[in-house]
């Protein structure tokens, strides 16, 4: 008998849990995802945050054939003069603070953190880093380092020395930032928290501290950007700038890309002694720059960034029900309280079942993510918040 592709799925790839989701995924079209038996999944949480203009966007598509029809890799990062590379960072620092002017890409946001954290170091000569409590920055060891959750960190350890751990949206904290402090790592929305956005008394706390120190103030946007919030950044309803940014998952258009940015001033420091301080063979790959600079044209050129606080606004009215405890997040990273684990797992399930694919966050197993594609219409949205809602009732 022939093994189905769910079972060769289990013998061959490691597992990053011992329960997946399992879905088998045949197509893409739109806003949805396919099954092989013609089944058909509204996404409402883009792969995490990353498919922001859904999936099998035809000028993303067009932009990636055309860039194969020209060259693929042709040399590590930083050496060869590549057009989508520069005409992406020269669109990209188009729309960015005047500070935040040279970009290094990467392939991931794990990567992007541990760019940063390398830059933070060469830039200020001090050792240490303050990080928040239920942040998510990556997987790679620098990156896990800044994870304040003991949970996720359990048996790799040790970690990077002089990494403090502060309260999130806790004034208070800022006390850990001290003359030592190469960095501060914050997120403006803090994603696997349950998408808590950061008060602006706390940021400017921040703000403030790291200035009085010589400490780099480092926004990881990496699951708040490209337009998820209602701003290409999060950071831009704060009205302060950071001293860099990292972006990755809806920057790479559906392509693996991520990038730490910073001032050409800093950035530098990466480049000599020594040479090569920083180097990576894929980062910045043609092909995924060509399809990032897609996206971006396409967001910054349309209403779709600005409609995603209207489209919040349907999510809130209708979702309305006696077992939901709070929404919380902002533009199209958005929150369900459901109050428990257990209910909130079986409204899951149920929409899976059901056709409507959502989960819940590293941090707040009791609240369901809602992220969809920033495409997302009103029609979509009532049929996500009607499959909720039934699934509530018969949780």
């Amino acid at each position: 008998m022939k093994e189905t592709l769910r079972q060769r799925f289990k013998q061959v790839l490691a597992p990053t849990s011992e329960e997946p989701m399992g879905i088998e995924i045949a197509g893409s079209e739109g806003n949805y995802l396919l099954g092989p038996k013609g089944e058909k999944y509204l996404d409402l949480i883009s792969g995490i945050s990353v498919s922001n203009l859904g999936h099998q966007n035809e000028r993303i598509k067009t932009a990636i054939k055309d860039q194969v029809d020209n060259y693929l890799h042709t040399m590590v990062y930083g050496e060869y003069i590549q057009a989508p590379q520069v005409m992406l960072a020269e669109k990209l620092t188009q729309h960015l603070p005047e500070e935040l002017n040279s970009v290094y890409f990467v392939n991931s946001g794990s990567e992007a953190i541990e760019g940063a954290m390398k830059m933070a170091k060469k830039v200020t000569g001090k050792t240490d880093f303050v990080a928040f409590k239920n942040a998510y920055h990556g997987s790679t060891h620098g990156a896990l380092s800044l994870m304040g959750s003991e949970y996720f960190t359990d048996g790799y350890g040790p970690f990077l020395p002089g990494i403090s751990h502060g309260v999130y949206n806790d004034p208070n904290s800022v006390d850990l930032i001290t003359e030592k402090t190469a960095a501060v790592f914050v997120e403006p929305i803090q994603g696997e928290a349950g998408a808590i956005p950061a008060k602006i008394a706390f940021i400017s706390a921040l703000r403030r501290r790291t200035r009085e120190t010589g400490s780099l103030l480092i926004f990881d946007e990496i699951q708040s950007g490209m337009g998820r919030t209602g701003k290409l950044f999060a950071f831009e309803h704060h009205g302060i700038v950071p001293d860099a940014i990292t972006i990755a998952k809806a920057f790479g258009g559906g392509m693996p890309l991520g990038a730490f940015i910073s001032s050409q001033n800093n950035m530098k420091h990466l480049s000599r002694e020594p040479v090569l301080g920083h180097i990576t063979t894929f980062g910045g790959h043609p092909v995924s720059c060509a399809a990032s600079l897609a996206s971006l044209n396409i967001l910054t050129e349309s209403t779709i960034i600005r409609d995603a606080i209207y489209k919040e606004s349907i999510f809130r009215k209708l979702l309305v029900h006696p077992k939901i405890k709070g929404i919380s997040g902002k533009g199209l990273l958005l929150s369900l309280d459901l109050g428990t684990p257990a209910i909130n797992h079986k409204v899951i399930d149920y929409c899976i079942a059901n056709g409507v694919i959502t989960d819940w966050f590293l941090f707040n197993e009791h609240s369901m993510r809602i992220a969809p594609p920033l495409t997302i219409t009103k029609e979509e949205i009532e049929d996500a918040c009607e499959t909720i809602l039934k699934g509530l009732i018969l949780s």
